[in-house]
C-alpha cells in the first residue's frame, strides 16, 4: 500500500516538476508574441503535463515497474478484448447516469480541461497520452504490486480507491473510482493493459468530444431526450452485465504471474 501511495505522490511531483521546468519558456516565448508574459500560464499548460507524463514514464522505466512490458501489452484473446470494450463503453453511459444525481459536486479543474481542449497539444494530452500513462502507472504498476500484497478483491477495491482519490477534483473522484474498480479487475483477469487504455482513451475521448462539441450541455439526456436516454441506460446496463459474467469466465495464466 505504501508503494502504491508513494507512486501516485511522486507522479504529482514529476507534474510539479515538469511545470517549473517549462514555466520559464512559456513565459519567454509569452513576451517574444504577445509583448507580455501574461500568457504565459495558460501557454504552460499542455507543454507541463507533455513532459510529467514523459518524466513519469522514464521513472516508471528506470525504476523496472514496466520490465515485463510483453506481457503488460499482450493481447490474452480477442474475445476477451472486445468483451472488455463492451464493458468499459456501456460502463461510461451507467457512470455517466449515476454522476447526474451526484451533479451538486464541485468541478473545481473545468477552467483547466477548458484551456487544455483549447489546442491540439491539450486534447492530445487528456484523450490520448494521459490514458495511457494513467494505466502504465494505475494498472501496470499500482495495481501490480497491489495483487502482489493482496487478495484480488482487495486490491483491486483499493487500486480503484486510489485511482478516483487520484483524481481530486470533486465531481471525477466518484466516476473514477467506479472506473478504477473496472480498470483493474480487467487488468487482473487478463494481465494486460491494451484493454484498459483502449477503454480509457475511449472515455476520455468521449469527454473531449462533448465537452467542445455541447459546451453548453451537462447531460446527455439533454441531446437525445429523456425517454431514449432511459432506454439508452437501460441497455448500457444489460450489456455491462452481460460483457462482464463474460469476462469472468476467461481464466488467464498470466495472472499467476502478477
Amino acid at each position: 500500500m505504501k508503494t502504491a501511495i508513494k507512486l501516485a505522490l511522486i507522479y504529482f511531483g514529476m507534474q510539479i516538476l515538469a511545470m517549473l521546468a517549462v514555466l520559464p519558456f512559456a513565459y519567454i516565448y509569452s513576451y517574444i508574441e504577445y509583448g507580455n508574459v501574461s500568457q504565459g500560464a495558460t501557454l504552460s499548460l499542455a507543454p507541463s503535463m507533455l513532459v510529467g507524463f514523459l518524466f513519469m514514464g522514464l521513472y516508471l522505466w528506470r525504476k523496472d515497474y514496466l520490465s515485463n512490458y510483453k506481457q503488460l501489452f499482450s493481447i490474452f484473446s480477442i474475445s476477451f478484448l472486445l468483451y472488455s470494450i463492451l464493458a468499459g463503453i456501456s460502463s461510461i453511459f451507467v457512470i455517466e447516469c449515476i454522476m447526474s444525481f451526484l451533479s451538486f459536486l464541485p468541478d473545481l479543474m473545468k477552467d483547466t480541461f477548458n484551456l487544455l481542449q483549447s489546442g491540439w497539444l491539450g486534447i492530445l494530452c487528456i484523450a490520448v497520452l494521459g490514458p495511457i500513462l494513467e494505466e502504465l502507472l494505475f494498472r501496470g504498476a499500482i495495481t501490480k504490486v497491489l495483487l502482489q500484497k493482496y487478495s484480488p478483491l482487495k486490491a483491486i477495491l483499493l487500486s480503484g480507491l486510489i485511482f478516483g482519490v487520484f483524481h481530486l477534483n470533486p465531481v471525477q473522484v466518484v466516476g473514477g473510482i467506479l472506473s478504477g474498480f473496472l480498470f483493474a479487475w480487467i487488468y487482473y483477469k487478463s494481465g494486460s493493459l491494451i484493454p484498459t487504455i483502449l477503454i480509457h482513451i475511449i472515455n476520455n475521448s468521449l469527454s473531449v468530444y462533448f465537452t467542445l462539441h455541447y459546451p453548453k450541455v451537462d447531460h446527455v439526456s439533454q441531446i437525445i431526450g429523456e425517454p431514449a436516454y432511459l432506454i439508452f441506460v437501460i441497455v448500457s446496463g444489460v450489456l455491462l452485465l452481460l460483457s462482464l459474467k463474460m469476462i469472468n469466465s476467461y481464466k488467464n495464466e498470466l495472472t499467476s504471474q502478477l
